[in-house]
């Protein structure tokens, strides 16, 4: 497996790498106590797209919060979810140890002390579990307990390869890992790829030896003993726009069948930049099992052109190079790589195939289609953020946003690349996020609250719209909803949203007072409960105060306002007054003020003040009774 592969010094010597490769993404790293979380929020930066997952309420600042231990961790194992507790090891296996079955099936689970002594691979070492153990203890100086055969006696697992690589017959690798720990003869047999990691391991290799090794990107029907694909071919397709992807898929499936080659052995699948945004390319790494999809600019794949074996006129006159395919394989296979498929066609694709001399980096190959999350963060504290928003942060290489925002979020962003921007500079913060993203990077774009309540969101589509810019509308955008300011005012002071509302920003720095006072008077009219943003900052202190006076010509004097300050972080402060109450000195732009209709009530009962809008059940059980 990738972290028993040794790496040579300049002695000769082999030695285990110092970062390791081939890590499980997304693992959750489970903390049962303060010291656990700090423990947890260390091996997250080394682990990619993990998130800490931390016992209520114990542990403050996790991504995602849990009360009952052993529960959360037997949902995180059913849904194969890579496990990290720092616990006893006990913890673990008595919550686990009753969904025990298929161990080819099952997450890999290691137990990490508090203090960073030691890690334990409980299962799944050779899926993941030993990659971890090793990358916290090249980090932190931990004991690795790695106890597998094949690591220890070996320094190598046969059904775990290094990245890229696949096995053919994983049924096979128990009979032959047992002959090698025996001393007897197993042969090795290389047709593509190197097999350095194999030959800089402890078992010893005889050529004449049974049962045998295979090393190839062939498909082997038959096998009479192991079978490695290495990560060695790279499949170039092109496509026309909308191309069904069950088409490409089978093209690409069909090309490979024909000649003999293994899909296992497919490190990356390539094409030209036009077609970042192609659903069929996608889906055709996907089908493969290969990393996502790479892209080249026409430029790059028009620098393979003396090397194309189909170079056509027509396609340089369309995209600017002389194939898209041939192109892209080539570009992606390396100066050392060669065709072995040339262009292959269906009715509206084409694919085809070359090999690389070494295994194939899709990491270093043309570029990644970029990724851009806009994502609303709630109030800021980890307990108000959503799991799918910690989750895209985690995922993310490159967070761009206000600074105090980031800040708020500073120990989930650890050790990625911040692009911190000041508070008025909404759109040159946006445009840096798209430009990002238009370099294959993946980037979170942070809103506080709702990124599409007064966030970044409709910023970020309204660039769009306006520019049309192609490296942006290649790009792959989804926004993440927060709880709103609104929402969480609502809640701190029970439901006065419960009924219909509106919310309006009384901020005039884009909105004309015209158009802020013409929707004032229509939502006064309409009795419809506000939620008013921005409502006063140290140049505006009249537009509250004509807010209010709007809407007292439609509701009594005594109708509930609620104001909520610095809602979900320190600071927070809750204010109930009378609507002919209501005046600027109590508001700030830090405040959500929270305006009820004319059923709007205001009641205390017990110890607890409460407003809530009603809905009607009253009438409607009393129609009901009748």
């Amino acid at each position: 497996m990738i972290l028993a592969r040794r790496h040579a010094d300049d002695a000769g010597r082999w030695v285990r790498p110092a970062v390791a490769a081939g890590l499980p993404a997304a693992a959750a790293i489970v903390a049962l106590s303060p010291g656990g979380a700090d423990t947890a929020r260390r091996i997250r930066a080394i682990l990619p797209a993990s998130t800490v997952h931390g016992l209520d309420p114990r542990v403050d600042g996790a991504d995602v919060a849990f009360t009952d231990a052993m529960d959360h961790l037997r949902v995180l194992f059913r849904t194969g979810t890579p496990l990290v507790g720092v616990c006893a090891a006990g913890i673990l296996i008595r919550a686990l140890a009753p969904l025990l079955g298929d161990k080819r099936r099952e997450p890999p689970v290691v137990a990490v002390a508090e203090d960073l002594s030691v890690a334990v691979p409980l299962l799944g070492g050779h899926h993941g579990g030993n990659a971890i153990a090793r990358a916290i203890a090249d980090a932190f100086g931990a004991t690795p307990a790695v106890t597998t055969g094949g690591d220890v006696r070996l320094g190598l697992a046969l059904d775990d390869p290094p990245p890229g690589w696949t096995v053919a017959n994983p049924e096979a690798a128990k009979a032959v890992s047992a002959a090698l720990l025996a001393s007897r003869p197993v042969g090795l047999r290389v047709e593509a790829g190197d097999p350095g990691w194999l030959r800089a391991s402890g078992a010893g290799w005889d050529e004449a030896g049974r049962p045998e090794v295979l090393v190839t990107d062939r498909a082997v029907p038959t096998p009479q003993g192991l079978v490695l694909h290495p990560p060695v071919l790279a499949v170039g397709v092109g496509c026309e726009r909308g191309c069904d992807p069950a088409e490409l898929e089978a093209l690409v499936v069909q090309t490979l069948e024909r000649h003999g080659l293994a899909p296992g052995a497919v490190a990356c699948v390539a094409s030209i930049d036009l077609k970042a945004d192609e659903a069929a390319v996608h889906a055709v790494a996907g089908s493969l099992g290969a990393p996502p999809a790479r892209f080249f600019t026409a430029d790059a794949l028009e620098a393979e052109a003396p090397r194309l074996w189909n170079p056509s006129e027509v396609v340089f006159r369309e995209v600017g190079c002389h194939g898209v395919a041939e192109g892209a394989a080539l570009a992606a296979a390396g100066a050392d790589g060669a065709l072995v498929v040339g262009k292959s066609r269906s009715r509206r694709a084409t694919c085809a195939v070359a090999r690389a001399a070494a295994a194939i980096d899709p990491g270093r190959t043309g570029q990644a289609r970029g990724s851009l999350a806009v994502v609303g963060i709630g109030p800021g504290g980890p307990a108000w953020r959503s799991p799918e928003a910690s989750r895209a942060l985690a995922e993310a290489t490159d967070i761009v946003g206000y600074r105090l925002y980031l800040d708020l979020i500073a120990d989930a962003i650890a050790g990625k690349r911040r692009h911190d921007f000041a508070m008025t500079q909404e759109e040159p913060r946006t445009r840096a996020a798209l430009d990002l993203a238009a370099e294959g990077r993946a980037v979170a774009l942070v809103s506080s609250g709702d990124a599409g309540i007064y966030g970044l969101a409709a910023l970020v589509f309204e660039l769009l719209d306006r520019e049309d810019r192609p490296a942006w509308n290649r790009l792959a955008i989804r926004v993440v909803p927060g709880i709103s300011a609104l929402q969480l005012a609502a809640a701190r002071v029970g439901a006065p949203t419960g009924h219909d509302f509106a919310a309006i920003s009384l901020s005039d720095l884009l909105t004309p007072w015209a158009d802020i006072e013409r929707r004032l008077e229509a939502v006064a009219a309409g009795d419809f409960v506000v939620a008013l943003y921005n409502p006063v900052s140290r140049r505006r202190r009249t537009q509250l105060v004509a807010a209010r006076d709007i809407l007292l010509r439609h509701r009594p004097a005594e109708t509930p306002v609620a104001l909520v300050r610095n809602a979900g972080r320190d600071g927070e402060a809750v204010t109930v007054v009378p609507l002919s109450r209501l005046e600027p000195d109590l508001a700030d732009m830090l405040t959500v003020v929270l305006i009820g209709n004319s059923h709007t009530r205001r009641i205390r009962r017990g110890q607890a003040e409460w407003v809530y809008t009603p809905r009607g059940y009253a009438g409607k059980a009393g129609r009901g009774h009748r």
